[in-house]
């Protein structure tokens, strides 16, 4: 412990006297917290969607074989009660339930409409938003359908409520923001130690560690300890600024996102070192980096929704950390799930911080 307790004051030092990183964990969460969710916006297809069909009629059928048929959505499931898809909405399943209440046919015949209810997952602000335009979209042109076919006007009255949950005003800030948190901890808690092991490397500081007889496991911790650190307090950061700037806080438990979060900032350590014990120049572990970075962002479901993506894409994203990660963080800062009901994700976690450590410290070999 004592030799650990060195060590770990070894790093700390190295870290504040450094010109660079420290500046660079202030200044990037802070740029990309009061910047990036201004700027960020997407579009999606295969959105998951519910249909309740109280009405059982010719109208709801054609409603029910359109929307299958569509491109921007895949049609889940067709219950018969609302607490069915609303579990399917929770779960993340289905991201819009369409609601078509008893003798809707016969109330557009009768030019007096009853209300059709539209709820959309507001977890992801830009899918349920489009989600719901898509809906109605599809309602639109069935009613037209039958308009032509009937001989009849449509009402004057829209007949289409839209509910969105989670996130009511579908702001895609509070989407993107919980995201940008976690793309700072891949950014900082993988570049950092990675590029402080290859500079003492390249400056020759690690030949005096090397020559000592501190362990592998000890020399690993001491390397990951401090960013672990870092990043649970550029975290901290990062939602205080949200809660200052955007006031968006967290709907679950603290608890349960800084638990997520230590495992993710030990599981992008241990990937860096790992990294890091393989390379010889800082060039070397700076593009290794950054191909698993864009990797991370690109198909972990950051910024592209994973079940917009190809099968064969959405097998491999089960072996990417941050899906796990990101997939807690906007099930409990948006819509307050616990711990208990994401166990699976936390196990992922877990395994993955077991075996990139484990990896980091068998990789770690010293030289004469």
């Amino acid at each position: 412990m004592r030799t650990l307790l060195i060590l770990l004051d070894k790093e700390f030092r190295q870290f504040i006297r450094n010109s660079f990183l420290p500046k660079v964990a202030l200044i990037f969460p802070l740029m990309i917290m009061l910047v990036m969710p201004w700027v960020m916006t997407l579009d999606v297809r295969h959105i998951g969607i519910a249909i309740i069909d109280n009405d059982r009629s010719s109208l709801s059928n054609r409603l029910i074989r359109k929307t299958d048929a569509s491109d921007y959505f895949t049609l889940i499931s067709v219950p018969e009660r609302y607490d069915t898809a609303f579990a399917l909405l929770e779960k993340g399943d289905a991201d819009v339930i369409i609601e078509v209440p008893d003798g809707f046919e016969q109330s557009i015949l009768l030019g007096n409409p009853k209300k059709m209810r539209i709820t959309a997952n507001g977890v992801n602000a830009l899918k349920g938003n489009l989600g719901s335009q898509y809906a109605v979209r599809i309602i639109t042109q069935t009613l037209t359908e039958l308009q032509r076919e009937q001989g009849i006007d449509l009402p004057s009255t829209e007949p289409i409520v839209v509910e969105n949950r989670y996130n009511p005003t579908l702001e895609y800030r509070n989407y993107m923001i919980p995201a940008l948190m976690i793309m700072l901890l891949i950014m900082l808690c993988g570049f950092l130690p990675s590029l402080n092991l290859v500079g003492e490397k390249e400056t020759g500081t690690i030949e005096q560690i090397n020559v000592t007889p501190v362990g592998r496991f000890t020399f690993t911790l001491a390397k990951l300890i401090p960013y672990w650190i870092i990043g649970l307090v550029v975290l901290s950061i990062a939602m205080l600024l949200a809660y200052l700037v955007y006031g968006l806080s967290p709907v679950g438990s603290l608890g349960a996102i800084y638990l997520a979060a230590a495992l993710f900032v030990l599981t992008m350590s241990g990937l860096g070192v790992t990294i890091a014990n393989g390379s010889s120049t800082m060039q070397q572990a700076m593009f290794v980096m950054f191909f698993f970075v864009m990797i991370f962002v690109l198909m972990s479901g950051l910024i592209t929704p994973v079940a917009s993506m190809p099968e064969w894409a959405q097998w491999i994203t089960r072996f990417l950390p941050p899906r796990y990660f990101i997939e807690i963080m906007q099930a409990v800062y948006l819509k307050g799930t616990t711990v208990k009901e994401l166990w699976a994700n936390y196990t992922a976690l877990t395994a993955f911080a077991i075996i990139l450590n484990l990896l980091a410290t068998l990789t770690y070999k010293k030289r004469s």
